[in-house]
Protein backbone atom coordinates (compact mmCIF):
# COMPACT_ATOMS: atom_id res chain seq x y z
CA UNK A 1 0.00 0.00 0.00
CA UNK A 2 1.19 3.53 -0.76
CA UNK A 3 2.06 5.61 2.29
CA UNK A 4 0.06 8.85 2.40
CA UNK A 5 -0.14 11.76 4.74
CA UNK A 6 -2.67 10.74 7.33
CA UNK A 7 -5.93 12.71 7.36
CA UNK A 8 -6.18 15.44 9.99
CA UNK A 9 -8.83 13.54 11.93
CA UNK A 10 -6.49 10.54 12.25
CA UNK A 11 -3.70 12.77 13.58
CA UNK A 12 -6.20 14.22 16.05
CA UNK A 13 -7.18 10.70 17.11
CA UNK A 14 -3.53 9.71 17.67
CA UNK A 15 -2.92 12.90 19.63
CA UNK A 16 -6.00 12.17 21.75
CA UNK A 17 -4.85 8.61 22.41
CA UNK A 18 -1.50 9.93 23.58
CA UNK A 19 -2.57 12.92 25.67
CA UNK A 20 -6.00 11.87 26.94
CA UNK A 21 -5.67 8.10 27.14
CA UNK A 22 -1.99 8.01 28.08
CA UNK A 23 -0.98 5.42 25.50
CA UNK A 24 2.75 4.68 25.28
CA UNK A 25 4.93 5.88 22.39
CA UNK A 26 5.29 2.35 21.00
CA UNK A 27 1.52 1.85 21.15
CA UNK A 28 0.89 5.11 19.27
CA UNK A 29 3.47 4.08 16.66
CA UNK A 30 1.64 0.75 16.18
CA UNK A 31 -1.72 2.56 15.78
CA UNK A 32 -0.12 4.88 13.23
CA UNK A 33 1.17 1.97 11.13
CA UNK A 34 -2.17 0.18 11.20
CA UNK A 35 -4.16 3.29 10.37
CA UNK A 36 -1.72 4.29 7.63
CA UNK A 37 -2.44 0.98 5.90
CA UNK A 38 -6.18 1.39 6.41
CA UNK A 39 -6.25 4.97 5.09
CA UNK A 40 -4.20 3.95 2.04
CA UNK A 41 -6.73 1.20 1.34
CA UNK A 42 -9.64 3.64 1.72
CA UNK A 43 -7.96 6.19 -0.56
CA UNK A 44 -7.21 3.59 -3.25
CA UNK A 45 -10.94 2.85 -3.47
CA UNK A 46 -11.79 6.54 -3.79
CA UNK A 47 -13.52 6.51 -0.43
CA UNK A 48 -13.11 8.74 2.62
CA UNK A 49 -13.29 8.08 6.34
CA UNK A 50 -16.65 9.82 6.24
CA UNK A 51 -18.10 7.71 3.42
CA UNK A 52 -16.75 4.22 4.15
CA UNK A 53 -19.52 1.71 5.01
CA UNK A 54 -19.75 -1.65 6.71
CA UNK A 55 -19.59 -3.54 3.40
CA UNK A 56 -16.34 -1.74 2.63
CA UNK A 57 -14.90 -2.74 5.99
CA UNK A 58 -15.98 -6.34 5.48
CA UNK A 59 -14.07 -6.27 2.19
CA UNK A 60 -11.05 -4.69 3.90
CA UNK A 61 -10.89 -7.46 6.50
CA UNK A 62 -11.45 -10.14 3.86
CA UNK A 63 -8.70 -8.78 1.64
CA UNK A 64 -6.22 -8.47 4.52
CA UNK A 65 -6.92 -12.05 5.61
CA UNK A 66 -6.76 -13.55 2.11
CA UNK A 67 -3.57 -11.59 1.43
CA UNK A 68 -1.65 -13.69 3.91
CA UNK A 69 -1.72 -11.41 6.96
CA UNK A 70 -1.70 -13.28 10.26
CA UNK A 71 -5.07 -13.33 12.11
CA UNK A 72 -3.46 -11.51 15.03
CA UNK A 73 -2.26 -8.73 12.70
CA UNK A 74 -5.69 -8.35 11.09
CA UNK A 75 -7.38 -8.35 14.51
CA UNK A 76 -4.99 -5.70 15.82
CA UNK A 77 -5.50 -3.47 12.78
CA UNK A 78 -9.28 -3.85 12.96
CA UNK A 79 -9.16 -2.84 16.63
CA UNK A 80 -7.35 0.37 15.69
CA UNK A 81 -9.89 1.06 12.93
CA UNK A 82 -12.78 0.52 15.37
CA UNK A 83 -11.28 2.98 17.86
CA UNK A 84 -10.77 5.56 15.12
CA UNK A 85 -14.36 5.38 13.92
CA UNK A 86 -15.73 5.57 17.46
CA UNK A 87 -13.62 8.68 17.95
CA UNK A 88 -15.01 10.18 14.74
CA UNK A 89 -18.56 9.67 16.04
CA UNK A 90 -17.73 11.16 19.45
CA UNK A 91 -16.15 14.18 17.75
CA UNK A 92 -19.21 14.60 15.47
CA UNK A 93 -17.19 13.88 12.33
CA UNK A 94 -19.65 11.08 11.54
CA UNK A 95 -23.15 10.32 12.72
CA UNK A 96 -22.70 6.55 12.45
CA UNK A 97 -20.02 3.96 13.21
CA UNK A 98 -19.55 1.61 10.24
CA UNK A 99 -17.47 -0.78 12.36
CA UNK A 100 -20.26 -1.43 14.87
CA UNK A 101 -21.49 -4.64 13.22
CA UNK A 102 -18.26 -5.80 11.58
CA UNK A 103 -17.41 -9.30 12.75
CA UNK A 104 -14.23 -9.72 14.71
CA UNK A 105 -11.30 -11.80 13.55
CA UNK A 106 -10.77 -15.09 15.35
CA UNK A 107 -7.21 -15.44 16.58
CA UNK A 108 -6.17 -19.02 17.34
CA UNK A 109 -5.04 -19.46 20.93
CA UNK A 110 -1.29 -19.61 20.76
CA UNK A 111 0.60 -21.95 23.05
CA UNK A 112 4.17 -20.76 23.54
CA UNK A 113 6.96 -23.07 22.43
CA UNK A 114 9.76 -22.65 24.95
CA UNK A 115 13.31 -23.83 24.62
CA UNK A 116 14.30 -26.89 26.58
CA UNK A 117 16.63 -26.37 29.52
CA UNK A 118 19.39 -28.02 27.51
CA UNK A 119 18.85 -25.58 24.63
CA UNK A 120 18.94 -22.60 26.98
CA UNK A 121 22.16 -23.92 28.51
CA UNK A 122 23.67 -24.36 25.05
CA UNK A 123 22.70 -20.84 24.04
CA UNK A 124 24.13 -19.22 27.16
CA UNK A 125 27.32 -21.28 27.06
CA UNK A 126 27.96 -20.26 23.46
CA UNK A 127 28.89 -16.66 24.34
CA UNK A 128 32.44 -17.12 25.59
CA UNK A 129 34.43 -14.06 24.52
CA UNK A 130 35.97 -11.60 26.97
CA UNK A 131 35.59 -8.48 24.80
CA UNK A 132 32.97 -5.87 25.81
CA UNK A 133 30.42 -6.92 23.17
CA UNK A 134 30.60 -10.58 24.21
CA UNK A 135 30.28 -9.64 27.89
CA UNK A 136 27.25 -7.52 27.07
CA UNK A 137 25.61 -10.20 24.95
CA UNK A 138 26.12 -12.86 27.62
CA UNK A 139 24.70 -10.56 30.31
CA UNK A 140 21.70 -9.68 28.13
CA UNK A 141 20.83 -13.31 27.36
CA UNK A 142 21.33 -14.42 30.97
CA UNK A 143 19.18 -11.55 32.21
CA UNK A 144 16.33 -12.17 29.76
CA UNK A 145 16.13 -15.83 30.77
CA UNK A 146 16.67 -15.19 34.50
CA UNK A 147 13.92 -12.59 34.84
CA UNK A 148 11.45 -13.41 32.06
CA UNK A 149 11.47 -9.67 31.33
CA UNK A 150 10.11 -8.18 28.13
CA UNK A 151 12.76 -6.89 25.74
CA UNK A 152 11.45 -3.32 26.12
CA UNK A 153 11.78 -3.59 29.90
CA UNK A 154 15.40 -4.71 29.66
CA UNK A 155 16.35 -2.03 27.13
CA UNK A 156 14.73 0.57 29.39
CA UNK A 157 16.76 -0.46 32.44
CA UNK A 158 18.85 2.11 34.27
CA UNK A 159 21.73 1.35 36.62
CA UNK A 160 19.68 2.63 39.56
CA UNK A 161 17.09 -0.10 38.87
CA UNK A 162 19.59 -2.81 39.87
CA UNK A 163 20.15 -3.90 43.46
CA UNK A 164 23.25 -5.95 42.74
CA UNK A 165 23.84 -6.98 46.35
CA UNK A 166 20.37 -8.44 46.75
CA UNK A 167 20.25 -9.59 43.09
CA UNK A 168 16.97 -7.78 42.48
CA UNK A 169 15.85 -5.55 39.64
CA UNK A 170 13.05 -3.02 39.34
CA UNK A 171 11.18 -3.49 36.06
CA UNK A 172 8.59 -1.19 34.53
CA UNK A 173 6.01 -3.15 32.56
CA UNK A 174 2.96 -2.21 30.52
CA UNK A 175 1.37 0.99 31.74
CA UNK A 176 4.59 1.76 33.66
CA UNK A 177 3.53 -0.75 36.30
CA UNK A 178 6.48 -1.42 38.59
CA UNK A 179 7.57 -4.81 39.92
CA UNK A 180 10.63 -6.21 41.69
CA UNK A 181 12.16 -9.39 40.24
CA UNK A 182 15.13 -11.51 41.38
CA UNK A 183 17.72 -12.48 38.79
CA UNK A 184 19.90 -15.21 40.33
CA UNK A 185 23.60 -15.97 40.57
CA UNK A 186 24.38 -16.82 36.94
CA UNK A 187 22.81 -13.61 35.69
CA UNK A 188 24.45 -11.71 38.55
CA UNK A 189 27.89 -13.03 37.57
CA UNK A 190 27.33 -12.13 33.91
CA UNK A 191 26.14 -8.63 34.86
CA UNK A 192 29.16 -8.15 37.14
CA UNK A 193 31.51 -8.85 34.24
CA UNK A 194 29.59 -6.60 31.88
CA UNK A 195 29.47 -3.73 34.40
CA UNK A 196 33.18 -4.08 35.19
CA UNK A 197 36.03 -2.08 33.67
CA UNK A 198 36.36 -4.79 31.00
CA UNK A 199 32.79 -4.39 29.72
CA UNK A 200 30.44 -1.42 29.81
CA UNK A 201 33.17 1.04 30.75
CA UNK A 202 34.98 0.33 27.49
CA UNK A 203 31.87 1.21 25.46
CA UNK A 204 31.24 4.48 27.26
CA UNK A 205 31.80 7.51 24.99
CA UNK A 206 33.97 10.50 25.83
CA UNK A 207 30.78 12.55 25.93
CA UNK A 208 27.27 11.16 26.40
CA UNK A 209 24.79 12.07 23.67
CA UNK A 210 21.89 11.88 26.12
CA UNK A 211 21.59 11.65 29.89
CA UNK A 212 19.46 8.53 29.56
CA UNK A 213 22.33 6.83 27.74
CA UNK A 214 24.70 7.42 30.66
CA UNK A 215 22.23 5.67 32.98
CA UNK A 216 21.48 2.71 30.67
CA UNK A 217 22.46 -0.78 31.82
CA UNK A 218 22.95 -2.04 28.24
CA UNK A 219 24.82 0.04 25.66
CA UNK A 220 25.49 -0.37 21.96
CA UNK A 221 28.96 -0.03 20.46
CA UNK A 222 28.43 3.73 20.00
CA UNK A 223 27.82 4.23 23.70
CA UNK A 224 24.07 4.73 23.44
CA UNK A 225 21.22 2.91 25.12
CA UNK A 226 20.58 -0.42 23.42
CA UNK A 227 17.41 -0.33 21.33
CA UNK A 228 14.80 -3.09 21.09
CA UNK A 229 15.79 -3.75 17.49
CA UNK A 230 19.47 -4.09 18.44
CA UNK A 231 18.62 -6.42 21.33
CA UNK A 232 16.54 -8.58 18.96
CA UNK A 233 19.52 -8.73 16.60
CA UNK A 234 21.78 -9.88 19.42
CA UNK A 235 19.42 -12.70 20.37
CA UNK A 236 19.01 -13.68 16.72
CA UNK A 237 22.79 -13.68 16.14
CA UNK A 238 23.49 -16.09 18.96
CA UNK A 239 20.45 -18.18 18.11
CA UNK A 240 21.80 -18.61 14.59
CA UNK A 241 25.24 -19.59 15.92
CA UNK A 242 23.74 -22.32 18.10
CA UNK A 243 21.22 -23.64 15.58
CA UNK A 244 18.21 -22.20 17.43
CA UNK A 245 17.37 -19.29 15.12
CA UNK A 246 14.03 -20.68 13.94
CA UNK A 247 12.67 -21.05 17.46
CA UNK A 248 14.44 -18.26 19.34
CA UNK A 249 13.37 -14.70 20.12
CA UNK A 250 13.47 -12.50 23.22
CA UNK A 251 9.86 -13.50 23.92
CA UNK A 252 10.76 -17.19 23.66
CA UNK A 253 13.28 -16.65 26.47
CA UNK A 254 10.42 -15.12 28.48
CA UNK A 255 8.26 -18.17 27.69
CA UNK A 256 11.11 -20.47 28.63
CA UNK A 257 11.67 -18.75 31.97
CA UNK A 258 7.98 -19.09 32.90
CA UNK A 259 7.68 -22.70 31.74
CA UNK A 260 10.83 -23.86 33.52
CA UNK A 261 9.72 -22.16 36.74
CA UNK A 262 6.43 -24.06 36.61
CA UNK A 263 8.21 -27.29 35.64
CA UNK A 264 10.23 -27.00 38.84
CA UNK A 265 7.24 -26.34 41.09
CA UNK A 266 6.79 -22.57 41.16
CA UNK A 267 3.32 -21.36 42.11
CA UNK A 268 1.27 -19.90 39.26
CA UNK A 269 0.62 -16.68 41.21
CA UNK A 270 4.33 -16.23 41.77
CA UNK A 271 5.03 -16.60 38.05
CA UNK A 272 2.24 -14.12 37.31
CA UNK A 273 3.90 -11.57 39.59
CA UNK A 274 7.37 -12.20 38.15
CA UNK A 275 6.19 -11.76 34.55
CA UNK A 276 4.03 -8.75 35.33
CA UNK A 277 0.81 -10.23 33.95
CA UNK A 278 -2.28 -8.24 34.88
CA UNK A 279 -4.47 -11.36 34.69
CA UNK A 280 -3.76 -14.88 35.92
CA UNK A 281 -5.41 -16.19 32.73
CA UNK A 282 -2.45 -14.86 30.73
CA UNK A 283 -0.06 -16.86 32.88
CA UNK A 284 -2.18 -20.01 32.74
CA UNK A 285 -1.17 -20.66 29.13
CA UNK A 286 2.18 -21.83 30.49
CA UNK A 287 0.49 -24.56 32.53
CA UNK A 288 -0.69 -26.12 29.26
CA UNK A 289 2.91 -26.32 28.11
CA UNK A 290 3.99 -27.98 31.33
CA UNK A 291 1.08 -30.42 31.15
CA UNK A 292 2.03 -31.33 27.59
CA UNK A 293 5.57 -32.05 28.74
CA UNK A 294 4.26 -34.14 31.62
CA UNK A 295 2.06 -36.19 29.27
CA UNK A 296 4.90 -36.66 26.80
CA UNK A 297 7.25 -37.78 29.56
CA UNK A 298 4.61 -40.26 30.75
CA UNK A 299 4.08 -41.67 27.26
CA UNK A 300 7.82 -42.03 26.76
CA UNK A 301 8.57 -43.60 30.14
CA UNK A 302 5.59 -45.69 31.27
CA UNK A 303 5.71 -49.25 29.91
CA UNK A 304 1.92 -49.42 29.57
CA UNK A 305 1.72 -46.09 27.76
CA UNK A 306 4.05 -46.93 24.92
CA UNK A 307 2.65 -47.90 21.56
CA UNK A 308 3.71 -51.41 20.60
Amino acid sequence: MTTLLLPLEVEEFLSWMSSERGRAINTIAAYRRDLDGYCAWVHARELTLGSVQRCDLDEFVKQRSSGGAAPSSVARQLAAVRMLHRFLVEENNRIDDPTADVEGVRVPAGIPHPLTEEEVGRLLASVTGSDPVSLRDRALLEFLYATGARISEVCGLSLSDLDREAQLVRLFGKGSKERIVPYGRHSSAALALWLSKHGRLRLEPMRWARRSDSEAVFLNTRGRRLTRQAAWAIVDKHGTRTGLAEKLSPHVLRHSCATHLLDHGADLRVVQELLGHASISTTQVYTHVSQERLLQAYRNAHPRAKIA
